[in-house]
């Protein structure tokens, strides 16, 4: 090891393979390394996420973080701006350790990382400062995260990735709609080959819970099946979980088949009141398959056809009494690909929405 303790501080909005070559520099460096995540009041990715997605990526036992919120304005010729920040972060030092510890070198790819090695009294280490081994910058990342989506780590992707789900009543075409629409981007190449759908996991668990049933009594039948409240919250968790696994992996699109929305409708089906859809299960649009003109077919495992029309007004009421972005598709397949590709292409173009950070003044 080179140096006893060093030092990276940076705002991570959001964090990016620059920020993990920075960190993973100076954890070969140095017997222990600091790492002060700053963040702005007015940014639009929370501290806390963004901490946490560094742990995650770097579990090194001897690299701390240390969260600060810095809503100092930015002027690197002002000695009073200077000092002010300095003080922010000798705060997030001091909170971490119980007391500030000595630095022994500040590690930066930014211009200002001498100053700020030499207000800690220590050794300036620049990493990469030209942007030659990892081309990426937080600015670019969020001007345009699908052309730098393979330099984020798991779970930014996870929280940035488009999340499409399909909705819809019973044999209405959902399935073959989410299949279709993943596959259609996956063949667009490049960063879009990875797109995943994720399936529902409810049919799984009805499946596991009828096999289960038989092996008891082998003439027990779908309809002689008991639900209750707690399988349902169990199969939105497992949805949920599938989904987050997924995320972590696809491109910049995931399309999901139903969601913990839909789930709650079946619960209200089957028992009665529709209970709350959880904070984590976030979506940028739901598209509903219409019912009418399908042919419904028996599987087996649905209700019927009389059930799937009524199910498909509650989710067009639903969905438009919570304001939910939703798209109906009708038609056959094929028209209703092209009517959820356009929409979803339409999402895209809209882009990710980031807040500015605190910028330093144009020199005049």
């Amino acid at each position: 090891m080179t140096y006893r303790h060093g030092l990276v501080i940076g705002k991570f909005y959001p964090p990016h393979a620059g920020h993990h070559l920075l960190i993973d520099a100076a954890a070969e460096r140095c017997a222990r390394v600091t790492v002060v995540v700053a963040a702005a009041s007015v940014e639009s990715v929370p501290l806390a996420d963004r901490t946490a997605w560094l742990r995650e990526a770097h579990p090194q036992p001897h690299v701390h973080f240390a969260p600060v919120i810095d809503d100092v304005e930015i002027d690197y010729g002002s000695a009073e701006v200077w000092a002010r920040h300095i003080e922010v972060f000798r705060h997030g030092l001091c909170q971490c350790w119980g007391a500030e510890p000595e630095i022994d070198a500040v590690f930066s790819s930014e211009p200002y990382g001498a100053e700020l090695a030499r207000r800690f009294g220590a050794a300036a280490v620049a990493v990469d400062p030209a942007r030659v081994r990892v081309p990426v910058s937080g600015t670019a990342v969020r001007a345009d995260p699908v052309a730098h989506w393979d330099l984020l780590s798991a779970p930014v992707r996870a929280a940035l990735v488009k999340r499409v789900v399909v909705v819809g009543a019973e044999s209405s075409g959902t399935t073959t709609l989410a299949r279709d629409l993943a596959a259609a981007y996956a063949a667009r190449g490049g960063v879009w080959a990875r797109t995943r759908w994720v399936p529902e996991y409810g049919r799984t668990y009805c499946e596991e819970k009828l096999a289960a049933a038989q092996r008891a009594d082998p003439s027990a039948r779908l309809e002689d099946l008991a639900w209750t409240s707690e399988e349902f919250a169990l199969i939105t968790d497992r949805q949920l979980a599938w989904e987050e696994a997924a995320a972590r992996v696809s491109s910049p699109l995931l399309v999901c088949d139903t969601d913990a929305f839909a789930t709650a409708l079946w619960h209200e089906r089957y028992l009665g009141g529709v209970p709350p859809v959880p904070a984590r299960a976030r979506h940028d649009l739901w598209i509903l398959t219409d019912a009418h003109d399908i042919p419904f077919e028996q599987d087996g495992w649905r209700d019927g056809e009389a059930v799937r029309h009524a199910m498909h007004a509650r989710f067009a009421a639903e969905l438009t009494t919570r304001a939910l972005p939703h798209l109906v598709v009708q038609g056959p397949p094929a028209h209703r690909l092209t009517r959820a590709l356009a929409e979803v292409d339409a999402l895209f173009s809209q882009g990710w929405h980031f807040t500015e950070p605190l910028t330093a003044p144009t020199p005049t």
